[in-house]
């Protein structure tokens, strides 16, 4: 009869093969399987044994593999199991609490220490994702995706500023010892910045740095800032505030924000020239503007390298109140400190203030001197100068009657309602130009004549306004009147035009004994008048596109970018006709030589006979001159008895 073992024993003897199989499994055993390139989860054997956890095997990590085939699956390895203290800190981990939030993207062990989780390396080996040099490369594997990170609401922008800071840098270089991003933000806490036990939390950046940096903390950790900081006061800089957080740069570049020439302006100064922090420190608010209005601050915009800027009498880090007996502004320290720069400054050179801001009344005898000075010399510079100025008006005004009576001048140039064009159109010119530079350069001396920003806008409208309703008048003139149609001919362009020029040129160069024989009007005053036609329709057009910039987009359905043109072309254009009138116009109506001190032609619209003849001689010689005692309309271009 044959053996029919019974169930039961045949279950024991299944589970003993079992036991006697696990505890006899090896890396060999593993690696028989896993080992092959074919195999469902391949392990490559030789990158496995070169690998930190080579030693530990694989039972270490797959614990509750317990037989052939693995029924049921093996668990999710567990790092925390054996890396106890740093699964902790990972845990408590932004990275951790994005995981759990369901962000995928969220880094867990092997995003950072290697995606093959068997060939993971020490990170003293150059080769490793965690050595140093490498930490940049392996967190900007996901930080310099912009997907990854605008979906945890993050930017990129960090990870490619630390690759030109001076820390990234000297990393691409071969430092060994430059910070990385695991120095600053830790390898598994990363907390962000507003968590107190964050590494990069504002109390706790001068620590941080400090690993690196221990002299320069040492020395801040003292300062009037460091104290404050100490204190709760979270309005005081840290490194980061000065120095700037991902971008760091050496204080050699021109574009640190701790660059000699910078230091006053862009890092001292967003807080001591911020008005309100300064009132609520009792700190005196005009310090950074008397910098900048002091030699020492002029010098410095200007490019000198030698200058003192604020670092080079307050310190850089050990910056102590002037009480202080260490500090560097302090009294007794202050020949040493000037003498930096200025070698045998003593007590009597250092006795003076530095920062001639106002302030409370004066408190020395150089303070009070000083203090009357201005008060002495403002008034006189006003009485004497104005003082000048009308006497030169007085003879000025006397000369210039004297000229407008010359009998000479009998040739009508302007008539009466072409002058009343001239002087709308002077007028609301000069206003634009002030009102329109006062809000482009609030800070300027046009500001000053404007008054405020709603007075300047509205009386540049006004004016705009009426600059347009006289072109459109303008118009209406040379196209309908006869006496604008002959002179829209007479403006009109030739090829004579361009000999003209030449000829000009080299007649008064000496090069030629002709003057060019010119009609009614001369190739400036035509180019002169087409460029007053073209810039007041660019002005018009921008003017209104800035004015009604939402119906830009709402009614001709533009983009917002048409207007930022429209501003640009407004700006540049203002720049070019108001230059040009000086240059040009300004040297035609008063000082030319032939019409100094000013053209009468202004108010009169005459001129003198031998003037035209000498400038529009073509023009004279079609005149038909009158007899004697005749008269004649008003007229362009007419002789007057």
């Amino acid at each position: 009869m044959s053996f029919k073992p019974r169930p039961i024993l045949l279950a024991l003897a299944v589970a003993l093969f079992a036991t006697v199989a696990s505890a006899q499994l090896s890396d060999d055993d593993c690696l028989s399987c896993h080992g092959d390139p074919s195999a469902d989860r391949p392990v490559d054997a030789k990158k496995f044994s070169a690998s930190v956890h080579a030693p530990v095997g694989c039972t270490a990590c797959h614990a509750d593999i317990s037989a052939y085939p693995h029924e049921p699956a093996p668990a999710k390895v567990d790092c925390a199991s054996c890396h106890s203290e740093e699964g902790a800190a990972w845990d408590n981990s932004r990275h951790a609490k994005a995981f759990k939030a369901g962000n995928r993207n969220a880094a867990g062990c092997l995003s950072c220490h290697g995606l093959n989780a068997h060939a993971i390396l020490p990170k003293s080996n150059p080769q490793s994702t965690t050595f140093h040099a490498n930490v940049p490369k392996t967190c900007g594997r996901c930080h310099s995706q912009k997907f990854v990170m605008e979906s945890s609401g993050l930017s990129t922008t960090p990870t490619f500023s630390y690759g030109q800071s001076v820390h990234g840098r000297a990393i691409a270089n071969g430092s060994e010892k430059a910070a990385v991003c695991s120095d600053c933000h830790n390898a598994h806490d990363v907390l962000g910045a507003n968590e107190a036990k964050s590494s990069i939390n504002k109390f706790n950046v001068p620590q941080t740095c400090g690993k690196c940096h221990s002299g320069v903390a040492a020395q801040y950790v003292q300062s009037i800032h460091g104290k404050a900081i100490a204190r709760g006061n979270d309005k005081a800089p840290v490194c980061t505030d000065c120095h700037g957080i991902h971008l760091i740069k050496s204080h050699i570049d021109p574009t640190s924000s701790v660059a000699s020439q910078n230091i006053a302006r862009t890092t001292c100064g967003q807080c001591h020239g911020n008005v309100q922090l300064s009132k609520e420190f009792g700190i005196a608010t005009g310090r950074v503007k008397s910098y900048e209005e002091s030699y020492h601050g002029l010098a410095k915009r200007l490019g000198s390298a030698e200058a003192a800027n604020c670092a080079s009498c307050h310190g850089i880090h050990n910056i102590l109140p002037a009480s202080d007996p260490k500090s560097q502004i302090n009294k007794a320290n202050l020949p040493q400190t000037c003498g930096k720069c200025h070698p045998g400054a003593g007590a009597k050179f250092v006795s003076g203030r530095v920062h001639l801001e106002e302030g409370p009344a004066p408190q020395s005898t150089g303070d009070f001197v000083i203090s009357w000075v201005s008060r002495i010399y403002i008034p006189l510079i006003v009485l004497t100068l104005g003082g000048m100025a009308l006497h030169n008006l007085i003879i000025w005004i006397r000369k210039a009657r004297r000229a407008r009576r010359n009998p000479t001048r009998t040739v009508v140039r302007m008539n009466r309602m072409q002058r009343i064009q001239h002087f709308v159109l002077l007028t609301s010119f000069i206003v634009l130009v002030i009102t329109g530079f006062a809000l482009a350069w609030p800070d300027s001396v046009f500001a000053m004549i404007a008054g405020n920003e709603m007075v300047r806008r509205t009386i540049h409208r006004i004016a705009a306004v009426v600059m347009i309703l006289l072109g459109l008048y303008h118009i209406a003139y040379m196209c309908f009147t006869k006496e604008g149609r002959q002179g829209l001919k007479d403006f009109w362009f030739s090829l004579k035009d361009a000999r003209d020029v030449i000829g000009v040129v080299k007649y008064n160069l000496g090069l030629s004994k002709e003057h060019p024989k010119m009609g009614r009007f001369t190739y400036a005053e035509k180019a002169e008048y087409w460029a007053l036609v073209w810039g007041t329709i660019v002005m018009g057009v921008t003017g209104l596109m800035l004015w009604f910039e939402v119906q830009v987009s709402s009614w001709l359905h533009l983009p917002r970018w048409w207007v930022d043109v429209a501003t640009l072309v407004h700006y540049y254009e203002a720049i070019l006709a108001t230059l040009a009138i000086i240059i040009w116009h300004l040297y035609a109506v008063i000082f030319d030589p032939d019409v100094y001190p000013i053209n009468w032609a202004l108010l009169d619209g005459k001129m003198t006979e031998s003037q035209f003849k000498h400038e529009h001689e073509l023009e004279w010689k079609k005149m038909q001159l009158p007899v004697a005692g005749s008269q004649l309309p008003e007229e362009p271009g007419q002789h007057e008895q």
